[in-house]
């Protein structure tokens, strides 16, 4: 299985940041920052790319790397003992799996970012990543959120799924798409435009003219 935490661990031992990374491989840095969190894993090209930046092969981003070396160090001898184990060992967690309930997980394609901040550049150049749900919702499309000035109701790294609306009151909390930019804050209307409060800091914004594309009503966030 990818881990995440080892690609961290080498890109911070090699002084390379999350951006530098992402540009390296012609991606987005919200798709890089999820292959970090766990949240996803780079395809076997996206790999391979990795691996040849980073001088390593493949495999040191499998979480099962360190296993595989201790086995390799092992004598013939204690190679089947640990095989022995090991297959036992997955025998009782197979007979423990038949017995836990299935749920069902439904998928959500992540197109686009948000701010809970300063505002973040809008993509939308057909990349996506794709999350699981227990449960099956509504909404027009989802999104990263990066920033933490809406916490601990929009936690940064997390999804939210957003419904397109018009503006319906003061205060509620909305996905704004604003020249280039796309913003998650409570929004108040006032005559010269509107006005983006943040939940956890004095963060103000007054959004003047007729660049608003769109309006949205968050409908839940994903963990």
């Amino acid at each position: 299985m990818f881990s995440g935490q080892r690609l961290k661990e080498i890109r911070e031992a090699q002084g390379m940041s999350q951006a530098a990374v992402a540009k390296h491989l012609g991606i987005s840095r919200s798709s890089y920052f999820n292959w970090e969190n766990g949240k996803t894993k780079p395809n076997q090209k996206n790999l391979s790319v990795l691996a040849e930046l980073f001088g390593v092969a493949e495999t040191y981003f499998l979480s099962e790397h360190e296993i595989v070396e201790v086995y390799l160090e092992l004598n013939e001898e204690n190679r089947q003992e640990a095989l022995r184990l090991t297959k036992a060992l997955l025998e009782e967690q197979e007979a423990e799996k038949q017995k836990a309930p299935v749920i069902p997980l439904y998928s959500y394609k992540v197109f686009e970012r948000l701010s809970a901040g300063t505002g973040y550049t809008y993509f939308g150049d057909g990349n996506y990543d794709e999350v699981f749900y227990d449960e099956e919702l509504d909404h027009d499309f989802a999104s990263w959120v990066f920033g933490d000035s809406m916490e601990p109701t929009y936690l940064n790294g997390e999804v939210v799924l957003i419904k397109q609306t018009g503006f319906d009151y003061d205060g509620a909390v909305y996905a704004v798409d604003w020249d280039g930019q796309t913003y998650i804050k409570k929004v108040y209307r006032e005559e010269e435009g509107l006005r983006l409060v943040s939940l956890n800091k004095v963060t103000l914004c007054l959004l003047r003219g007729r660049q608003l594309l769109s309006i949205g009503h968050l409908k839940l966030n994903l963990l």
